[in-house]
Parts: structure tokens; sequence; C-alpha cells
């Protein structure tokens, strides 16, 4: 008879073996293919971590040089130039930005200006030296808790707008300094010295005072 010619010259027990050495082959390539997908979403997390990071020099205090743009509102980022600020107010909120960099300043709160345009002859001598056709800045850190200085309405003592910081009623007069004529506050808020470079507005010196609330806000 032909059948011999089919017969397989595997052992009964090779049989069984091949199947489980397949199995085996199998489980260590998918194995491996888990580990190297595993590696990939640890790298990529890891980039994703790096990259929502700040960027050196964005928690530094404003520095002479340093350029402002708008922090809040459809142009945030922009450079603030003299004609975007309207006379007599309202103050734009704004942030230093590194020229060099292009890093804005932005990872500490405590860097966030105000900056308004009034009419020079309203100023006093030391805030008229400081700055450039009537526009002056401040930081926009209430000094009593440290709240956020967001509005721009007329005094509760008096006929003039002021800056005034909604948590506590804080008032200050901005032609003077931004010494405080109503409220809690201890003390006038940080004044930025300015200048005009290429019709940007560009710090000038370093904060005049101490920048923040005097308690935890």
């Amino acid at each position: 008879m032909s059948s011999a010619s089919f017969t397989s010259n595997s052992s009964p027990s090779e049989k069984i073996a091949e199947p489980e050495n397949d199995a085996g082959a199998e489980q260590t390539r998918r194995t491996l293919l888990l580990g190297a997908l595993a590696t990939t979403a640890c790298l990529g997390c890891s980039t994703q971590t790096r990259a929502g990071e700040d960027p050196p020099g964005s928690d530094e205090r404003p520095q002479k040089g340093d350029l402002l743009v708008f922090s809040e509102g459809d142009q945030e980022g922009k450079l603030l130039t003299a004609a975007d600020l309207p006379a007599g107010g309202p103050p734009v909120h704004a942030w230093p930005k590194d020229p060099k960099t292009s890093v804005v300043r932005s990872a500490s709160r405590l860097n966030e200006i105000l900056v308004i345009r009034l009419d020079p002859t309203e100023l006093d001598e030391k805030t008229r030296a400081r700055a450039v056709d009537g526009i002056i800045a401040y930081s926009a850190i209430c000094s009593h808790a440290g709240c956020p200085v967001t509005a721009w309405v007329k005094s509760d003592v008096g006929e003039k707008d002021v800056f005034k910081c909604m948590c506590h009623n804080s008032e200050y007069d901005p032609r003077a300094g931004a010494q405080v004529v109503f409220g809690p506050a201890p003390r006038r808020l940080a004044a930025l010295p300015l200048e005009l470079a290429d019709g940007s507005l560009s710090v000038a010196g370093n904060f005049i005072g101490k920048v923040g609330g005097a308690q935890p806000g």
C-alpha cells in the first residue's frame, strides 16, 4: 500500500511540542511588542510634561529693557504700544516680555502690570518722572491681601477715577504714585518706570516699592 508515503517521521511527542513552541514564540513577540508600546507611551508622557513646564525667566520680575504685552482679552500676547492706551483710562493689564528670548514673564501673578495714560499735568513730580507722555505703570496686585486690582471707578472719597481692589475696597490714586486714598491697604502699589522703544512700551527699571500683599490673599 502507498500509505507509507503519507507517514510523518516525527514522533507523537514531537507533534505535541511544536504547537507549544509556536505558542511560546508568539507570547514572547507579544511581550516585546507590549513593552515597546509602553516605553513609547512613557516617553510621550515625559515629553508632554517637559513641554508644560514654564520656560526659564518666566517667573522673574520685570527687568530693564523688557517690552509689555497684553495679558488678557483678544489681544493677549500682543505688544502694547502707546496708541493702545486711551487717554484718561481705563488701564490695560500687561505682562513684561524679554525681547531677547521672547519669554513672557507670566509664571508669577506678581508680574502683572496696570498701564494707564493720564494727563501729564495731573501727575505729581515723582510720578511724572517715571512716565512716558503721561503713561504710567504699577503692580496689579493689591498691597493689602494680594488680590488683583481690577476696577477703574470714581473714588469713594473724591471725584476722580482711581484703581480699586474689589476684594476689600482699597483705592489707589495713580496720579500720586498710586498712594492709598481709601480702604485697608497698608501701602501704595509698586511703580514700574517706563520708556518708549521704537513705539512700544519698555521697562526702564525695576519695581519701585514692594510687590504683593501684606497678608495671604
